[in-house]
């Protein structure tokens, strides 16, 4: 696996193939083996592969016995040996052992329906000479990336990443201020928007299909939460167990060294155990911490490691963003504020040294409610109930008049900011608490021509999965959300990015769509037991690693940035946001930039997460805007 791109000329202009070439160049995800091509009049595909499985005969483009249909793949396919053995049976001739050929002789006999064989993480694209049809698709959660841009002349250009993208003459660089609006609501542009207009995201679980000029796309998989399971407790711990045990033993097939990331949380724990426990020799582990103790978690993943007898690695990251920022920023291609992609980046390119492949806990908390966010959206429900007049005078009231610190994160600052937003609507409350730029100093904050040029509410993306989870329970209709907007634009981004950056590949058992669909038909009660976040999960890990680990409050993978905004890296902040382009940039007022870093870093206020979002996007306008 590594990353494709290709393009179609609507009206048989033959593929230059120079242009196919200095796209493929620019994929940024490097791996050991050579190119692969197929150009045939107006179409070209292109991928750069980095070998998994069948490591002498899996090269890409992949063809089919009468070489009408062409593939080229990004990603894993984990039940791709009994697809084979399946295909076999029905006639198809396989020239590979490939998971890739696979996919694609389940385009000949099932279609696009071929998708709900399919048990993995890619995305794709295959030609077909005889249809001549192009057909694209991206898995269920959206492990894998997949842009396009539908060119008003019929053309379709595509990529894994926006620097191969934007390589082709068709694709401009014109800045979508839509995007740009959402981006500092969120800390990431959410899908199918882009920072470019002229660029889409395919979103997760759909397929686009091209013809004669014309894009048809669809949805082929969403999660259902009901009719709810009858269930005991005790049985939805064995089924979760066994679940997550066989997705992370399909995970664990691979022709070359494989690990793990290990943060010391309940998810990785769990995973680490399960590998332990498949596999003959000690599991190698790797896990991250920062000098800065309070956001630590080293202590932890040591002793599940010595508890399943893991083979430990532990790296120290040192306040030294400086120097991995551009790195950042040039992959991730658009504005992107997730401050973790930092210990990312550094865990895998550590990881890189020992395997190729390394499994996480990613979408465990979005499947069984980790969160303590959840927690809160039920507790928001219960107080709505009590009289408005009671709330204001004898709750909020009081509350409000609580001393705090604007400096530190503090329990008194998490209620305050909880009774703020709780009289709200569960769509609008929500969205307050994640966004970084709240709707309210919006008017403030953006200049006039900015504002301009907004039309629609940023609030939108959240708001259709609430609408689409009426009649759902407040917790199943937050973890759709998480799942539909949070998981994939934001948490998935980041590490995908940030482990092919260094050519790792990495694998998340709790992705797997079987351990999703069985969590979503879980009683909300089992999920989360009174106001005890992930409670069901937490009960299968204590079996497998120390109560010590598992109980205690969640810490999540944060970094210090507001310290190193105050610090050493506080004369690259004002260099940078202070700045002539940053200060005529035309969508934040140059009084409130001002404002916002001088604030910070005298620490009158900590506006940690808003000046590191400021600070990501100006990068970012730099490196692909100004030129």
């Amino acid at each position: 696996m590594c990353g494709i791109t290709g393009y179609i000329n609507c009206d048989g202009r033959t593929v230059d193939r120079s242009v196919l070439e200095r796209m493929n160049r620019a994929i940024i995800h490097r791996g050991p083996d050579e190119d692969g091509f197929y150009v045939n009049g107006n179409v070209g595909l292109a991928m750069r592969r980095l070998s998994i499985i069948d490591l002498a005969g899996g090269q890409q483009p992949i063809h089919n016995a009468d070489r009408t249909k062409w593939l080229i793949f990004n990603g894993e396919i984990y039940n791709y040996q009994s697809l084979r053995e399946d295909l076999l049976k029905r006639g198809h001739q396989l020239y590979t052992k490939s998971d890739t050929e696979a996919v694609l002789h389940l385009y000949e006999e099932f279609g696009v329906e071929c998708l709900q064989h399919l048990r993995g993480m890619f995305a794709f694209a295959i030609w077909d000479d005889v249809e001549k049809t192009l057909f694209l698709a991206r898995d269920r959660v959206g492990k894998k990336p997949l842009l396009y841009s539908h060119q008003t002349n019929g053309d379709l250009i595509f990529g894994s990443e926006f620097t191969a993208v934007l390589q082709h003459p068709s694709v401009t660089r014109e800045v979508d201020m839509q995007a740009i609006d959402s981006y500092l609501s969120y800390l990431c542009v959410p899908a199918p928007q882009t920072a470019f207009k002229s660029i889409r995201k395919l979103e997760p679980g759909h397929w686009l299909k091209w013809k004669d000029g014309r894009i048809e796309m669809q949805r082929y998989w969403l999660p259902k939460f009901g009719p709810k399971l009858k269930i005991s407790e005790e049985e939805a711990i064995e089924e979760t167990t066994r679940l997550v045990r066989e997705a992370t033993r399909l995970r664990m097939i691979a022709e070359v060294p494989l690990g793990a990331f290990l943060s010391g949380g309940v998810d990785s724990s769990t995973v680490v155990a399960l590998m332990a426990q498949e596999s003959s020799t000690p599991v190698k582990t790797f896990s991250i911490g920062f000098e800065e103790q309070d956001f630590s978690e080293l202590k932890y993943a040591r002793k599940v490691a010595e508890h399943v007898g893991a083979e430990y690695h532990e790296f120290i990251v040192r306040p030294n963003a400086l120097e991995v920022l551009p790195t950042l920023v040039e992959h991730y291609g658009e504005p992107y504020a997730d401050s973790s992609a930092i210990p990312t980046y550094y865990v895998s390119k550590e990881t890189r040294q020992h395997v190729t492949v390394a499994l996480n806990g990613d979408g465990g908390d979005e499947s069984f409610a980790g969160y303590e966010r959840y927690m809160a959206m039920e507790l928001a429900e219960i107080y709505r109930r009590i009289p408005s007049w009671l709330r204001s005078a004898f709750i909020e009231g009081p509350v409000n008049l609580l001393p705090t610190s604007e400096l530190k994160k503090t329990r008194v600052r998490d209620v305050q900011r909880f009774f703020a937003s709780a009289n709200e609507a569960r769509n609008e409350r929500y969205f307050r608490w994640m966004s970084t730029f709240k709707p309210a100093v919006k008017p403030d904050l953006y200049t006039s021509d900015f504002s301009a040029q907004l039309t629609q509410e940023t609030s939108t993306f959240l708001d259709q999965w609430f609408n689409a989870a009426n009649g759902s329970g407040i917790l199943d209709a937050t973890l759709l959300t998480d799942q539909m907007t949070y998981l994939p634009n934001d948490l998935l981004v980041k590490v995908d990015i940030a482990s092919m950056a260094n050519s790792l590949e990495a694998r998340s058992p709790f992705l797997d769509h079987e351990v999703i669909e069985f969590a979503a038909k879980l009683p909300e009660h089992l999920k989360m037991r009174g106001m005890r976040p992930k409670s069901l999960l937490k009960k299968v890990a204590a079996r497998l690693v120390p109560r010590e680990v598992i109980y205690r409050r969640k810490m999540g993978f944060g970094v210090p940035v507001g310290r190193w905004l105050r610090g050493e890296m506080s004369d690259f902040l004002r260099d940078v946001l202070l700045s002539q382009s940053s200060l005529t940039r035309g969508i934040v007022k140059p009084e409130k930039l001002r404002q916002y870093v001088d604030e910070h870093i005298q620490g009158t206020f900590d506006h940690s997460f808003q000046v590191w979002t400021l600070l990501m996007m100006e990068l970012w306008f730099q490196r692909f805007i100004d030129g």
